[in-house]
């Protein structure tokens, strides 16, 4: 695969740091979540990869409502991304939860969320490692 562009951020401390980007647009500090025993007193990894995933998700299925004309411009996605033990480690699951204009009927809206979940990079590179549920609201 060639790159059209590569995203660089920098994390330092892990959980309880910074994170920056090579840009500057992102600066924010990182902390544990309360629910695992932190201050909760800056963002963590788990709520980056929701909003990277949902917004990633997002884009894709507007590219694969645009190529059969149909109009989902208006739709939400919220990715709700779970942290929890897996064997000696950790692991993820995700839920997205697709909200669709009410222009769409539920056979094609769930039509376009499983074709965006084919082409979404994000979905690809979670695929057969962590488990993601689709949810049309």
């Amino acid at each position: 695969m060639d790159a059209l562009y590569t995203a660089v951020a920098t994390a330092t401390h892990g959980r309880e740091g910074r994170a920056v980007s090579s840009d500057g647009t992102i600066d924010l500090a990182l902390a544990m979540p309360v629910e695992m025993g932190g201050n909760g007193q800056g963002t963590n990894p788990e709520q980056l990869f929701a909003a990277g995933y949902a917004a990633c998700f997002g884009s894709a299925l507007g590219l694969v409502g645009r190529a059969v004309k149909v109009d989902v411009s208006d739709a939400a996605v919220t990715a709700e991304v779970g942290i929890g033990k897996q064997g000696e480690g950790f692991g993820l699951k995700v839920a997205l939860r697709v909200e669709l204009p009410d222009t769409v009927d539920e056979a094609t809206g769930r039509k376009l969320v499983e074709q965006a979940h084919q082409v979404c990079p994000y979905s690809n590179a979670t695929r057969g490692n962590i488990e993601v549920e689709l949810v049309i609201e």
